[in-house]
């Protein structure tokens, strides 16, 4: 693999895992929020990032361990989702979590962003 399809791979990689990064943001988002519920439609916004997951999972094939959590990440995401939209007593604690959560997937996005502006500037 040559320096420029390298880069170029990096390039594709870190771009996705942002995108993806983005998109649990936006559905820890839409668990508090009807204005970024109605913004985007549940099924184009949910095929966007199923797909988008499934190509970061295929990306990351390559390393098992960063696979794992990636997927990790995306289930906790998804059933923290799943908790905040049920009636319930432990409504209250999953969005105390989903506070959390969305804080760290913020800054991750943002470390991607950083690092996609590098690659890019190569």
């Amino acid at each position: 693999m040559n320096t420029s399809s390298t880069v170029q791979s990096h390039i594709d990689i870190t771009d996705t895992m942002a995108r993806l990064y983005l998109f649990l943001t936006q559905s820890l988002d839409r668990c508090v929020s009807e204005a970024a519920r109605i913004s985007y439609p549940e099924p184009q916004f949910q095929a966007s990032l199923a797909s988008t997951r499934a190509t970061v999972l295929d990306m990351l094939s390559v390393n098992q361990v960063v696979k794992g959590k990636v997927e990790q990440e995306c289930d906790r995401v998804g059933s923290l989702v799943t908790a905040c939209l049920t009636d319930g007593v432990g409504k209250a604690g999953a969005l105390d979590e989903l506070k959390a959560e969305r804080a760290v997937l913020k800054h991750k996005t943002l470390a991607l962003s950083d690092l996609l502006a590098v690659f890019r500037a190569v």
